[in-house]
C-alpha cells in the first residue's frame, strides 16, 4: 500500500501536502508498506420524499454470484538489492566496525569461504482486479504493479498465472494486463458512472489484506471528487468499506456492471472509515482501450495555460456565473496560437459540452483523440464566439508563450492602492525583469491593499484585455470599468516569468 497520510507523492516524485489519504495499492507480505443548490430550493415548506422502500434490494447474492468469477486477485515480486552481507563462518564471533580483530578475521573468513554474494531482498505484494475480455485482459491500478519484477494473477477457482503488462498510464493509475489461461475466460463489462446518482447502491468486490475476494455494499457519497492524486481527478466517493489490498478491483451498479475501479481512501488511521474513492468508468475506459490497442495513451493538447473563473473575475468580465476556464497565456506554436485563442478569452464549452471549471477542459482535451479538430465555446472582450482548433498530441514539455510588444510609456500613478511606474533598464535590474516583458510595475501598495493579490515586481500587462504601457492607461482602463458600472477589474500580470489573471473590485479606488 502507497500511504499518503501526510504526504502525497506524485508519479514524477513530487511531494504535495495532504490530510491522511492513502493509495489503496497493495498489501505487503514482506517488507515495508509501498506502493450547490439553486436559491429556490430552499424555499419554506416541507420537502416532499417519495417512497424508496421499494428500491432497497433484499440481497445482493445473485449479482455477486455472477461477477465474481471474473475478480481476481494481483500479486507482485520486486527484487531490491539487500546491502552485503559481512562473510562470516559459523562459529566464529563477530567484532563491531573499526575493532582491531575485524580486519584479520575478516581475511581469515574470506580465505576460509570467500565473501558472500549480495542478495536480493523480494518483496511480494497483493491488489486486485478484473477481467475485461475472454481472452484474459485485466485492469488494475498502475500503483498496483509499479516497479513489479514480477506479475502473477489469481482466478477465483484458485488458478494462479503469470501476467504480463500491456500498458500503463500513471497520470490515471490505471494498468492494464494479459494473462493466457488457454480457455475463454469470465469477464466484466464497463458501465455508465454518468448515470451513477449520490444515493445509488454500489458493491465492491476486492482482496483486502490478502485475504481474498471479498464483498462490500454501500452508496455513491458524492460525484467529481479532486483528491490531488493527478491531473485527471474525477472520483466517486463511496461509502463501501474498501481496505488495503482493494486497490484495482472493481465498483458495480445494482445491475454488475463496473461504474468504478477502487483506488484510494481517505483515513486517519489506514483502515476504512466509509471514505473511499473509485476510478469512474467513463474515464477508464478512453484509457483501457488505448493501452490495449499501443501499449500507451496518446493525449490531445491545446497549449494554454488556464486558470479558474473566480466570482471576481467573472464580474470583472461580466459574466452571470463564475464558470469557464479562463485562458491566462497561450503557448507559441500549439494548435491555440494557430487558432489565435488568446489571453483573456473565456473557455466555456467543448463540443457543446459545458466548461465549468478547468478541471472540465483539462479532461475533455486530454479525452480528445490527436490530430482531432474541436469546437470552443470562447467568451471574447463580451462576445460569444466559437474556435475550432486542430489537437496536437501531448507534448512531454510545453514552452511558454513570449510577451507582447509595449506602446508608449509614461510616467507614475497610483491606482486601486498599488504605486505604479513605467518600466526602465534600473527597475528592470532591481527586480530581474527580462528584456521581453512589457507593461506597467507594481512597485508599491498602500497601507490596506493587503488583500490584494499584487506584490512589487509584478508586471501588469492588460488591464481589461486590453494591452497597457504606462500606468495613466491603467487608471483609464479602470475609470471605463466603474463606468460600465463593473464591480471588479481584470489584471493580466506577469509574475517572475507567470501570467495568470488577478481580479481586483474596484470599490478599492
Amino acid at each position: 500500500m502507497i500511504s499518503l497520510s501526510s504526504v502525497i507523492r506524485s508519479p514524477g516524485g513530487r511531494l504535495r501536502n495532504a490530510t491522511a489519504a492513502f493509495l489503496l495499492g497493495t498489501t505487503i507480505l514482506s517488507g515495508a508498506a509501498t506502493a450547490v443548490l439553486p436559491a429556490d430550493a430552499f424555499a419554506a415548506g416541507p420537502v416532499a420524499v417519495p417512497g424508496v422502500s421499494q428500491e432497497l434490494p433484499g440481497s445482493f447474492a445473485n449479482l455477486v454470484d455472477r461477477v465474481m468469477p471474473a475478480v481476481v486477485n494481483v500479486s507482485t515480486v520486486q527484487g531490491a538489492a539487500a546491502a552485503p552481507e559481512r562473510p562470516g563462518v559459523p562459529g566464529m564471533p563477530e567484532f563491531p566496525p573499526g575493532s582491531p580483530f575485524e580486519e584479520f578475521f575478516r581475511q581469515f573468513q574470506e580465505q576460509q569461504r570467500g565473501a558472500r554474494p549480495r542478495q536480493q531482498e523480494r518483496q511480494q505484494a497483493l491488489g486486485s482486479g478484473f477481467i475485461i475480455d475472454a481472452g484474459g485482459y485485466v485492469v488494475t491500478n498502475n500503483h498496483v504493479i509499479d516497479g513489479a519484477d514480477e506479475i502473477s494473477v489469481t482466478l477465483h477457482d484458485g488458478t494462479k498465472l503469470d501476467a504480463k503488462l500491456v500498458g500503463r498510464d500513471a497520470k490515471t493509475d490505471l494498468a492494464l494486463l494479459k494473462v493466457d489461461a488457454g480457455k475463454s475466460l469470465p469477464y466484466l463489462e464497463f458501465g455508465d458512472s454518468d448515470t451513477a446518482r449520490v444515493g445509488d447502491w454500489v458493491i465492491a468486490i476486492g482482496n483486502p489484506f490478502g485475504l481474498g475476494g471479498t464483498v462490500t455494499s454501500g452508496i455513491v457519497s458524492a460525484r467529481g471528487r479532486d483528491i490531488q492524486a493527478g491531473p485527471y481527478d474525477d472520483f466517486l466517493q463511496l461509502d463501501a468499506s474498501i481496505n488495503r489490498g482493494n486497490s484495482g478491483g472493481p465498483t458495480f451498479d445494482v445491475q454488475g456492471r463496473v461504474i468504478g475501479i477502487n483506488t484510494a481512501i481517505f483515513s486517519p488511521n489506514g483502515g476504512s472509515v466509509g471514505i473511499g474513492f473509485a476510478i469512474p468508468s467513463n474515464l477508464a475506459k478512453g484509457v483501457i482501450a488505448q493501452l490495449r490497442e499501443n501499449g500507451s495513451v496518446s493525449r490531445g493538447w491545446l497549449g494554454v495555460q488556464i486558470q479558474q473563473v473566480t466570482p471576481e473575475i467573472a464580474d470583472s468580465l461580466g459574466l452571470k456565473q463564475p464558470k469557464g476556464a479562463l485562458v491566462a497565456d497561450v503557448t507559441a506554436n500549439s494548435p491555440a496560437s494557430r487558432a489565435k485563442l488568446m489571453a483573456g478569452d473565456v473557455i466555456l464549452g467543448l463540443e457543446g459540452r459545458p466548461v465549468d471549471t478547468i478541471k472540465d477542459l483539462t479532461r475533455m482535451v486530454a479525452d480528445s483523440k490527436t490530430g482531432s479538430t474541436v469546437k470552443l465555446d470562447v467568451l471574447r472582450k463580451g462576445r460569444q464566439e466559437t474556435v475550432s482548433v486542430k489537437l496536437d498530441e501531448m507534448p512531454d514539455q510545453q514552452k511558454v508563450a513570449s510577451a507582447t510588444p509595449a506602446p508608449e510609456k509614461s510616467g507614475t500613478h497610483t491606482v486601486l492602492g498599488m504605486t505604479l511606474s513605467s518600466l526602465d533598464q534600473a527597475s528592470r535590474r532591481r527586480y530581474g525583469l527580462a528584456d521581453g516583458v512589457d507593461g506597467v510595475l507594481v512597485v508599491g501598495l498602500e497601507d490596506g491593499s493587503g488583500e490584494l493579490n499584487l506584490r512589487p515586481g509584478d508586471v501588469i500587462t492588460e488591464v481589461g484585455n486590453e494591452h497597457v504601457g504606462a500606468p495613466d492607461q491603467v487608471a483609464a482602463k479602470v475609470q471605463e470599468a466603474k463606468d460600465a458600472g463593473r464591480g471588479a477589474v481584470l489584471l493580466r500580470v506577469n509574475r517572475q516569468g507567470t501570467e495568470q489573471f488577478v481580479a481586483v473590485s474596484i470599490k478599492k479606488a
